[in-house]
């Protein structure tokens, strides 16, 4: 009977204990453009110092913001000059011209999501280049996430990158 009890108790412990289970799910999207220039050209905008065109970060002004196009690269954000920061990805695939991926919870870091981005670019004829960027998530999925993510995806493509390339690869403000 004691040992009954003593399971009773750790049951009713652990009951308590018991943590809340985050939402799961998936979801994917795509979301295209075509700017002026080569594929290679392309690819360089969208890798390097992108200070020029990315405009959502964790810090007021970072000091770097940087997609190392390499594998093993990261996508970094450091906020000062003592190199405090936070790496929103790793890059897993990098071939200039042709194709960058990268792993990470990028904004949504603090949540068990794994988010894989796929930049593509192809040669689209008349010296365009289209460029495709595709997102897979899976796990923590909130409600709502999966628009804010593609809103948000259409806003750095279409309104930040397009503009940044197609002006010459001048920071926007």
């Amino acid at each position: 009977m004691r040992t009954f009890l003593i399971l009773i108790g750790c049951l009713a412990a652990a009951s308590t204990l018991r943590a809340e289970t985050p939402p799961t799910g998936s979801f994917a999207f795509t979301v295209e453009a075509t700017v002026t220039g080569t594929p290679a050209a392309a690819f360089d905008a969208a890798t390097g110092d992108i200070s020029g065109w990315w405009d959502h970060t964790m810090s007021d002004h970072p000091v770097r913001l940087v997609v190392e196009p390499k594998p093993g690269g990261a996508f970094l954000e450091v906020f000062d000059e003592s190199g405090d920061g936070v790496r929103h990805a790793a890059v897993t695939y990098a071939r200039r011209g042709e194709m960058l991926r990268y792993e990470g919870p990028l904004g949504l870091a603090g949540h068990a999501i794994h988010m894989v981005t796929t930049w593509t670019f192809a040669d689209a004829g008349e010296g365009r280049t289209l460029v495709r960027v595709a997102v897979h998530a899976a796990g923590e999925i909130l409600e709502g996430w999966p628009a804010v993510v593609e809103q948000t995806w259409q806003h750095f493509l279409l309104k930040r990158y397009v503009p940044y390339v197609e002006g010459g690869c001048r920071p926007l403000k």
